[in-house]
């Protein structure tokens, strides 16, 4: 979890978690809000039907592994119009590209004929966008969803704050768009309010909150009633982090939360099997699975220096410096401070099985009588 006085200056601030030029604060976002356990990864259906079941207000929706059954989907739905929506964990699908030839990851239609042709050039294709690998990722999964009209978007989110023992409100009347964008140009538009985890969420929160996203009159009564709902959820699975970008407007006077991103705290997996059960491990990168399963923190990177390092601080050190002199890291592998034996010759198979490093720099505090025998 991230100290309280970086996270104070953060939210003071909220341009300085988006400012790509400060490494070392990209490394420290990056490494102190890991487990020794993967992150769990849900699929944008799956985080909805979370929602669904604490009666936030979701657009209407099925899924569909094959063209049959998302045309099926379609025609079940009886809308005026039908999102589909090819289901990966990378952003940028609208943009994206599939080795189908067909571009963009999001369409809408009015016939469900077409939601099965288009499903037939989504499924069983890669998806290239912005945040994919080179060669993609394969969709094995589409969404079929109501298309709503948004006549006004919002940006909200929960969020564990240490500083204040609880979590914490974020959002801005500036939705629908990169958040970061926001918070650079206008910080302004940045509202936050904390949480007493004790007490809980206060009606007169909620409203503020509601009035501080541009929600008015009946709006606001119902934005804050959304608000209370997601926090009910944020609660119930134990989440580190709810995010609805954009929480929006129709033109029918409906406030729907219209995408969704759920982080959740790995560590109370034991009473949250059945969320954990919906884990999505298709997309994640076999280093960082094995790693993980030896309780071992690492982010493969481009660079060809390879470090091995126990500390989470002293490994952001160690890139730090290796990129000041010139060098590029090839991962950040931190092995904790109770490492063991297995875990440091676990992590040299997972390094020495890398054929881009032409170096690997192991630095820690006196664990030479673990390094050793390890190695």
């Amino acid at each position: 979890m991230v100290s309280s006085p970086d996270l104070e200056k953060i939210l003071k601030n909220p341009s300085l978690i988006f400012n790509k030029s400060c490494k070392s604060l990209c490394w420290f976002l990056q490494c102190t809000w890991s487990t020794p356990r993967r992150w769990l990864n849900l699929q944008e259906y799956q985080s909805k039907k979370l929602m669904q079941e604490s009666g936030v207000a979701v657009q209407r929706f099925y899924v569909a592994d094959s063209a049959s059954e998302a045309q099926e989907a379609a025609k079940r739905l009886d809308a005026k119009e039908i999102v589909l929506k090819a289901q990966i964990l990378a952003g940028g699908r609208g943009k994206g590209v599939f080795d189908s030839g067909l571009k963009g990851g999001v369409h809408l239609t009015k016939d469900p004929v077409v939601v099965g042709e288009l499903a037939k050039q989504m499924l069983g294709f890669n998806l290239t966008t912005k945040q994919t690998p080179k060669d993609g990722v394969k969709v094995n999964t589409v969404m079929v969803a109501e298309a709503l009209d948004i006549s006004r978007e919002t940006y909200f989110a929960i969020l564990m704050d240490r500083a204040y023992n609880g979590p914490v409100m974020v959002g801005s009347p500036q939705g629908g768009m990169d958040i970061e964008e926001v918070a650079a140009s206008t910080p302004e538009l940045i509202f936050k309010e904390t949480i007493d985890i004790i007490e809980g969420l206060q009606e007169e929160q909620a409203l503020r909150m509601a009035s501080n996203l541009g929600f008015k009159g009946s709006l606001q009564r119902q934005a804050a009633d959304q608000i209370k709902r997601l926090y009910d959820l944020f609660l119930k699975v134990d989440a580190t982090q709810v995010e609805i970008n954009p929480l929006g407007e129709t033109p029918e006077g409906q406030v729907v939360c219209f995408d969704a991103k759920i982080n959740f705290d790995d560590n109370a997996e034991f009473r949250q099997k059945a969320v954990f059960a919906m884990d999505d491990m298709t997309e994640s990168d076999p280093t960082e699975m094995e790693a993980a399963k030896w309780d071992l923190k690492y982010i493969g990177l481009d660079g060809n220096i390879a470090c091995f390092v126990n500390g989470a601080g002293l490994a952001m050190a160690t890139c730090d410096i290796i990129d000041l002199h010139g060098g590029k890291p090839a991962n950040f592998l931190d092995l904790g401070g109770g490492v063991k034996e297995r875990q440091v010759y676990e992590a040299f198979k997972l390094l020495s099985a890398d054929p881009k490093l032409l170096i690997c720099h192991v630095i820690g505090n006196q664990w030479t009588p673990v390094l050793a025998p390890g190695i």
